[in-house]
C-alpha cells in the first residue's frame, strides 16, 4: 500500500510540475530556439509551407497566418515568385487568398503533392532552382528548425523567415496547452527526421 501511495505522490508531483510549466512559465525560449533568426530576409523567391486545412474553401489557422505574412512580405517588395508547398486542399485556398490581396496570379506557383515537410523540400527544390536566389522560407516559428534543415538536405539553401505562430498564441492563457502539444509533436518529428537523416 505504501508503495502505491509513493507512486501516486510522484505522479501528482509530475502533473503539478507540468501544470506550472505550461500555464505559468511556458517555454518561450524553446519557440525562439526553433524559430532561429528573426531578421526578415528578402530574396527573389518566397517559399511558403502550407499547414492544416479545414476543407476546400477554408484555411486552417496556421495556413491562414502563413498566407497573411506571405502577403505582407510580398508588399514589402523584392520578391518575384511565391511558391506554395503542400497538398491542393491547403495550397489552393492559400493561392486564392494571396491573389485576393494583390499578389499577381502569375507570380504564384503551387507545389501540390507534398504531404509532409520532407516532401515540401524534396518537391519544391526542383521547382525553384530554375530561378535565381536568394530563396526565403516562410513557415511557423516552431516549424522552422526542421523545415529549414529539410530544404538544405534537399540541396536548396534557404533563408529563414519565421512567423510568430506559437510565440503569439502562447501569450493567451487559453491557448497554452495547445501550444505545448504542438511543441511536443514538433519535438517528436525532429527526432524522427534526425533518425531518418532528413535534417
Amino acid at each position: 500500500m505504501r508503495g502505491v501511495l509513493h507512486v501516486m505522490a510522484r505522479i501528482c508531483m509530475l502533473v503539478g510540475g507540468l501544470l506550472v510549466v505550461v500555464t505559468l512559465a511556458p517555454p518561450r525560449w524553446y519557440i525562439r530556439w526553433l524559430a532561429g533568426s528573426w531578421d526578415d530576409p528578402k530574396g527573389n523567391v518566397l517559399i511558403v509551407l502550407g499547414g492544416e486545412g479545414v476543407n476546400e474553401t477554408m484555411l486552417g489557422q496556421n495556413s491562414y497566418w502563413r498566407s497573411v505574412y506571405a502577403v505582407w512580405a510580398w508588399r514589402e517588395g523584392g520578391f518575384h515568385h511565391v511558391v506554395l508547398s503542400g497538398d491542393a486542399v491547403v495550397t489552393s485556398p492559400m493561392r486564392d487568398f494571396l491573389i485576393s490581396q494583390g499578389v499577381p496570379a502569375d507570380a504564384v506557383v503551387m507545389e501540390q503533392r507534398s504531404l509532409s515537410t520532407h516532401e515540401n523540400a524534396q518537391l519544391s527544390a526542383p521547382l525553384v532552382r530554375s530561378w535565381p536566389g536568394p530563396y526565403v522560407l516562410m513557415t511557423s516559428d516552431y516549424h522552422m528548425w526542421r523545415a529549414r534543415r529539410a530544404f538544405v538536405r534537399a540541396g536548396l539553401p534557404v533563408l529563414p523567415r519565421p512567423l510568430p505562430d506559437a510565440g503569439k498564441r502562447i501569450t493567451q492563457w487559453s491557448a497554452r496547452w495547445q501550444v505545448f502539444w504542438d511543441l511536443m509533436g514538433e519535438s517528436a518529428k525532429v527526432a524522427y527526421y534526425k533518425a531518418r537523416g532528413w535534417v
